[in-house]
């Protein structure tokens, strides 16, 4: 096969790989009943003056399914942690004993399990619109190579078209796992 073809279903495949890392990586952000020390990724601290991740400053633990302890590493950070879980809107009421944040993370309602159910669905269409953003502009950039044969040119296509087929799958495969996850109480 032709190298720059080989070159541009690598690009392609590499596309689509970074495509499934960020589903699961949003997918990581969709809770599903189970407290995980990831629902507090997105909380910022007010650490000496610059804004600093959460797990930059403080343990971050969950002893079981429904609580997430935080640990500050300075007594001093209670007050700001505190702060920025409550400004980072997670809908958590977090309770400071002196020494450490305790989380009770609720149950989730019927209600919210179908949101987030959909809200997962949604994400998992913004990824398989990036996979199909990688097969259009492989096919493209195939189309433009000049030193391939038009039967190279088709059988490029055509795995371009496999790989898709394949990514998409997996997108709907994870999905799958997350809905489960989700709606199992």
């Amino acid at each position: 096969m032709n190298e720059n073809i080989t070159f541009i279903i690598d690009s392609a495949k590499e596309a689509m790989d970074n495509a499934i890392k960020h589903l699961e990586k949003q997918f990581l952000n969709i809770r599903a009943g189970k407290a995980t020390p990831a629902m507090l990724g997105s909380v910022m601290v007010d650490y000496y003056g610059s804004q600093t991740p959460l797990s930059q400053v403080a343990n971050v633990n969950t002893p079981d399914g429904r609580t997430i302890t935080v640990q500050p590493w300075e007594k001093n950070m209670l007050q700001e942690i505190e702060r920025g879980i409550a400004y980072a809107n997670l809908g958590f009421n977090p309770m400071n004993n002196g020494e450490t944040i305790i989380i009770n993370v609720p149950a989730l309602t019927e209600e919210r399990r179908r949101e987030l159910a959909k809200q997962a669905k949604a994400e998992a269409e913004h990824a398989k619109v990036g996979i199909r953003n990688a097969r259009k502009e492989a096919n493209n950039d195939i189309k433009k190579t000049e030193d391939a044969s038009e039967d190279l040119q088709k059988n490029a296509e055509q795995d371009v078209q496999n790989l898709t087929d394949t990514y998409v799958k997996k997108i709907d495969d994870v999905l799958a796992n997350k809905e489960k996850e989700i709606m199992t109480v």
